[in-house]
């Protein structure tokens, strides 16, 4: 596929979230992490308990050294997906960088915890589509750059 065919295919930003937003239409858990495990995993849900899917921040999970969806039940992954998403497609922020790649790590790990998540946004939206979505031309340049590219995204 040529480059001004993919730039083509690739949906805005708005568009990329009102499709996500209506295929993860989750309800909201009452726990977010398995908070009795230990003292790092209540911290975890204590925090996501106080935010929804509009006052999610970066800062709140974009620290891969303290990072609460590594510790999140499948359903509450695919609760705050929508939010994830609207992260990953804002510009790197200072101090924690370009969420996209954080968020790659949640979708594509080796322990593959999320694969219901995966499978699920896979059905719903072409796997290919999706991603070429969430990483459109404006991101290209970071997605080029990133060793992650490379590693997560090679099935292209």
């Amino acid at each position: 596929m040529d480059a001004s065919r993919a730039q083509s295919s690739v949906l805005p930003d708005a568009e990329v979230l009102r499709v996500i937003s209506n295929c993860c239409q989750a309800p909201r858990p009452e726990h977010f992490t398995d908070r009795t495990h230990c003292c790092e995993c209540a911290d975890h849900d204590d925090l996501l308990r106080s935010r929804d899917l509009e006052s999610l921040v970066v800062s709140d999970v974009g620290n891969a050294g303290w990072d609460p969806i590594c510790f999140v039940t499948d359903l509450a992954f695919f609760y705050y997906f929508p939010a994830l998403a609207r992260l990953a497609l804002d510009p790197p922020s200072y101090g924690y960088g370009w969420y996209m790649e954080q968020l790659l790590f949640h979708l594509t790990y080796e322990e593959a915890q999320r694969i219901g998540v995966w499978l699920l946004l896979s059905l719903v939206i072409n796997k290919r589509s999706f991603i070429c979505s969430l990483t459109s031309e404006t991101r290209a340049s970071l997605v080029s750059k990133s060793m992650i590219a490379e590693r997560n995204l090679s099935w292209r």
